[in-house]
C-alpha cells in the first residue's frame, strides 16, 4: 500500500483529496495537516511514502515545510508533492530545489494525481510533465542564484541529452525511444547523472538542467 498525507489549510481540498486516493486498493491516506507545523510532525511519526503539500498554509507555510522534512534525516524516504494553482508564484521552483520530488495544480485531473502518486513513489517520472514543463520554464529564469556545485563537464555527452530529456518532462520509455536506447540503460543513463549531481530525484535534474544552461526556459519540446 503506498501511504499519502495531505497537508491543506482548507478541508474540503482535503476531504475531496482523500475520498479520491482511498477509492483505489493500493493508495491509503494515512494522515491530514492543515498547517505547516502539523505536517512536519506528521512526517516526522508516520512517514508517508508521500505528502501532498499546500504550498500557501497560515503559520508554517509548505516551503518552510517541505525544507525541514527534506533536511529531516528521518524523513529520508517521505516524498514530498507540492500542490497549487497554475498561476502561483516561483516559490513552486524554489520548493523543487530545495527537495520537493514535484506538484500538481490543484484542479488536475482525479486520475492523473493518482498517476502521480504512484509515479513519484517509484521514482519513475516528474509528475505533470506538461505542466511541470511549463512552469519551469516560466520561473525558472526568476529564481533566486543557486549554490555552487557540480557543472557540466562532470556529465557525458549522453547523459546530457539524457538529463535535457528529463527536463522536457520525458519518461525512461520516452528517452529510450527517443535515442534508440532500452528503457534499462535511459533509467542508468538517469542515475548516474543523479549521483554525479548529487540530485535527489529527477525534479531535480530538471532545476540542474534549467539552472546550468542545458536547456533555456521558453524552449518547446
Amino acid at each position: 500500500m503506498i501511504s499519502v498525507a495531505l497537508a491543506d489549510d482548507q478541508a474540503l481540498v482535503r476531504a475531496g483529496f482523500r475520498a479520491l486516493l482511498d477509492a483505489q486498493p493500493d493508495i491509503e491516506v494515512v494522515g491530514e495537516a492543515a498547517d505547516g507545523e502539523e505536517a512536519v510532525r506528521l512526517a516526522v511519526t508516520d512517514r508517508p511514502d508521500v505528502i501532498l503539500m499546500d504550498i500557501r498554509m497560515p503559520g508554517l507555510d509548505g516551503l518552510e515545510a517541505t525544507r525541514r522534512i527534506v533536511a529531516d534525516d528521518r524523513c529520508a524516504d517521505v516524498k514530498v508533492v507540492i500542490l497549487t494553482t497554475f498561476d502561483l508564484d516561483e516559490y513552486v521552483f524554489e520548493a523543487i530545489r530545495d527537495g520537493a520530488n514535484g506538484f500538481l495544480v490543484k484542479d488536475t485531473e482525479p486520475e492523473e494525481l493518482i498517476r502521480a502518486v504512484r509515479a513519484v513513489v517509484a521514482g519513475d517520472a516528474l509528475l505533470s510533465p506538461r505542466v511541470t514543463r511549463r512552469l519551469i520554464a516560466e520561473f525558472a529564469d526568476r529564481a533566486k542564484e543557486p549554490a555552487t556545485g557540480p557543472g557540466l563537464d562532470v556529465l557525458t555527452d549522453r547523459e546530457r541529452e539524457v538529463v535535457a530529456l528529463v527536463a522536457d518532462g520525458s519518461s525512461n520509455e520516452e528517452i529510450a525511444e527517443r535515442l534508440v536506447m532500452s528503457a534499462a540503460t535511459a533509467k542508468t543513463h538517469v542515475s548516474r547523472a543523479m549521483i554525479k549531481l548529487g540530485a535527489r530525484d529527477r525534479a531535480q535534474l530538471v532545476v540542474f538542467a534549467y539552472e546550468s544552461g542545458l536547456v533555456r526556459p521558453g524552449w518547446a519540446s
